[in-house]
């Protein structure tokens, strides 16, 4: 079994307030959430409005099915309306029993 982290860090640029920029990262969390199963969470930044850390979780049986599986995330994440992808940093952790 493969644990991977990935963590995102964003930039809001229409983030005027934290409620116009909460409404960004909710919106992407829960689509991350449904649309790829992972585990996600804001991390970081929580009181500036323009920028936020989000960090996705990922279990699974093959470390290549992870990459991939991150790469889509990233990909998605990079696509998010009303967020601009300005760190993305991919974490493995191996073989777990």
């Amino acid at each position: 079994m493969i644990v991977a982290v990935s963590v995102f860090e964003l930039h809001i640029p229409a983030g005027r307030n934290l409620k116009e920029k909460r409404k960004v990262i909710k919106g992407l969390t829960e689509r991350l959430h449904q649309r790829y199963r992972v585990s996600v969470a804001e991390t970081d930044y929580h009181d500036l409005h323009q920028r936020a850390q989000i960090a996705v979780a990922v279990v699974h049986q093959s470390r290549s099915d992870v990459e991939h599986l991150l790469e889509r995330i990233r990909e998605h994440v990079e696509e998010a309306p009303g967020a601009m992808l300005t760190v993305w940093e991919p974490f493995f952790v191996e073989e777990m029993p």
